[in-house]
Parts: C-alpha cells; structure tokens; sequence
C-alpha cells in the first residue's frame, strides 16, 4: 500500500466508530430497565359512543408505569360487551370514567348520565346555528314568546329569554359520533336535560319558538337575564307621563257695592188755607198762605 498511514487512520476511525454503537447500545438497554412499564388496555380502533366493546376493538399497549391513568385496566375479559358513553380514539387508554355502568345496553340510553333525560326538538338550519351544534357541545335554549303579564292592549307582548343554559347535545338527527367536525344541518336534536328542565322546554316548545346558542365547551358560567322586549330592541325610552290636572273654572263673583242709605229728611210742608170760590156753574178751591203773625 503506497500510503499505510491513511490506510491506519481509516481503521482507527472504523474501530471508533464501532465502540461509539456498542456504548450507546449498551445505555439505551440500561435507560429501558430503569424504566418499568405495565400493560394497559387500549382501543385498537375508533370506536363511537354508545358502542359495546368486543375483545376486536381492543388490544393491550406497553405504558409507563408511573403515569398509568387512573381507571386503566390490564384485563380486556372485565370490558367484554361494556358500552363506552364517550367516543374512543385509536391507541386511547379504556378508563372506567368512559363507560356506562355494567349491564348498561348499547345505544344512546347508555350515555345519558345518572338522573338525567334526553329529549329531542326540532329545528331547521338557523335554529339548529347552522349545524355547528354537534354531539359533545353546550348550547342554551332561547324561547320567543308573548309575555302574558303585559295587560296594555296597545303594546308589543313579544319577549325572548333564555330558558335554560349549559345543555349537552347527545345526538343530531340520528347520529352520535362526536369526532366529527363538520357542521351537519338536521332536522332535529336530542338533548340531555334534568326532568324539571324537561319540563320547562316542553313548555317553551309548546307556548313559542325555541333557537339554540352554541356556547364555549368550558364555559359553565350561569347568566341570569330578564329578557329583551321590542321597546328594548328599538332602545326607546320610555316618557313619564304626566297627570293631567283638571281644569277649574273661576268663579265669577258679582260684588254688589252698597251705598249707604240716604237719610229721608222730612220736609215740612208750609200750611195754606183752602177757601171754595163758586163762579156761576163753577166751583174751585184756592189756597191761601195765611198772613203770619
């Protein structure tokens, strides 16, 4: 070989190379023993709500043991025909907060939670906000109805409130897979409520028109409101009325002014003497002024 210094350096750096895999290998399989795992069993498909689980859409996964999650499970025999009440994803741990209880049959009566009801209404593609109101969202009812207690003929009785807040969407039309995101325009939709909510949106639907508000999924805030009439609407302000006073009519008063009573002075007639004169046929009288003494 013309240059044996290079032909050296070449198995030098092979020889190297060669340790540097051995040394890497070597810590790689100490870090892996220094870290214990323990199976779980998790989902080997997608798998919907409401759906009985089979030995088929199971299988079991390596997990470390210090963060295995709470309610996981190594035995796939204690899932056989349980019913998950919450969408699925492949390679999800099965926990036992995401099944109904045992015996609980497939289907949407296994989602309903413990106390509550599902009741459907119906709606088009505005009252339904556009299908955007999916299986999993919170939305709040708004009832548009008359308000009874407004006794004036002559104003707008139209009220819309929010009636009840924070309800789940179980299913839309018939479907219940919460892993889709596209918006579905349905003609109506099934809703968790408690039995006194129940009632109150039978009510509603009964007395008016109902609209859903698609709400945050995180917001569990509860807004209490008097609800928005036609004057609040318009923003008109209402005018105090002012009470009309009534009209009185001034008395005229014919004020008389008395003048004082003119004393009668007594005159004292001057005495005549009367004597009777006959000329011819006629007679008269003729009065005389006697002569004073």
């Amino acid at each position: 070989m013309k240059n044996p210094r290079a032909f050296l350096m070449i198995v030098v750096s092979v020889g190297i190379g060669l340790g540097a895999v051995v040394l890497a290998s070597r810590w790689i399989s100490q870090q892996a023993a220094t870290v214990a795992s323990s199976k779980v069993v998790v989902a080997a498909i997608n798998i919907d709500l409401g759906t009985p689980l089979t030995p088929q859409m199971l299988k079991l996964a390596d997990w470390p043991k210090g963060s295995v999650p709470a309610g996981a499970t190594e035995d796939m025999k204690t899932l056989d025909t349980r019913v998950v009440k919450t969408s699925l994803l492949r390679g999800e741990p099965v926990l036992e907060s995401k099944l109904a209880p045992i015996g609980a049959t497939g289907g949407l009566s296994a989602v309903i939670g413990q106390g509550n009801r599902a009741m459907t209404v119906r709606v088009n593609d505005v009252v339904g906000v556009a299908g955007f109101a999916l299986p999993g969202n919170y939305v709040d009812i708004v009832v548009n109805t008359e308000d009874e207690s407004v006794k004036a003929d002559n104003v707008n009785k139209s009220i819309s409130k929010i009636v009840l807040e924070h309800i789940m969407v179980l299913a839309v039309a018939q479907e219940q897979n919460r892993d889709e995101t596209k918006p579905k325009v349905v003609n109506a939709v099934t809703l968790e409520v408690t039995p006194e909510q129940a009632e109150k949106l039978d009510l509603a639907r009964s007395v008016g028109t109902l609209s859903l508000v698609l709400r945050n999924q995180i917001d569990t805030s509860v807004v209490t409101s008097q609800g928005s009439t036609k004057k609040d609407l318009l923003n008109r302000v209402e005018q105090p009325m002012v009470a009309q006073q009534p009209q009185v009519k001034a008395e005229v008063k014919t004020v008389v002014s008395k003048s004082p009573a003119r004393k009668v002075v007594a005159v004292k007639k001057p005495s005549y003497e009367q004597v009777e004169v006959v000329r011819g046929a006629t007679k008269t009288i003729e009065e005389f002024k006697p002569a004073t003494e």
